[in-house]
């Protein structure tokens, strides 16, 4: 007996799948939102963001926000530098180390895409994602 699909269930199970493909030979002590920040920053570089910029971005509070940025100095994945016109800020700054990480996880996302939509046609794929569109806009 086959048992019913349900699309909430469809798309957490290929959101976990995905995720897990591309957690798959990262370093254990970088977390995904870890990755998210460094992202964020990569894709803002030249900017100054601060921490109030990551809060703001992710919808974590200040205390959430000190935990993963403390910690990401201290696995040396981003640096804290004064500015010039305010001593109480302190811009955000990755280090080499997170450029590297960020451009693993780059190779990796471009990867597992690669594999995810294998063997589809871009009909298909146009086909999917008006759904997608339209499942978004149905719950939003």
């Amino acid at each position: 007996m086959q048992s019913e699909r349900h699309v909430g269930g469809e798309i957490h199970r290929l959101s976990h799948l995905f995720k897990r493909r591309l957690d798959d030979g990262m370093p254990p002590e970088t977390t995904g939102m870890q990755g998210r920040i460094i992202g964020f920053l990569r894709f803002h570089e030249g900017r100054e963001l601060f921490q109030r910029d990551v809060e703001a971005e992710f919808g974590i509070r200040r205390s959430t926000a000190t935990g993963i940025l403390q910690l990401m100095e201290k696995n040396g994945l981003l640096r804290r530098e004064p500015v010039a016109y305010d001593a109480r800020l302190k811009r955000l700054v990755l280090t080499p180390k997170a450029l590297a990480l960020h451009d693993a996880v780059m190779a990796r996302i471009r990867a597992a895409e690669g594999r995810a939509v294998a063997g589809i046609e871009p009909r298909e794929l146009e086909q999917f994602f008006a759904v997608i569109d339209k499942i978004r806009k149905n719950l939003e």
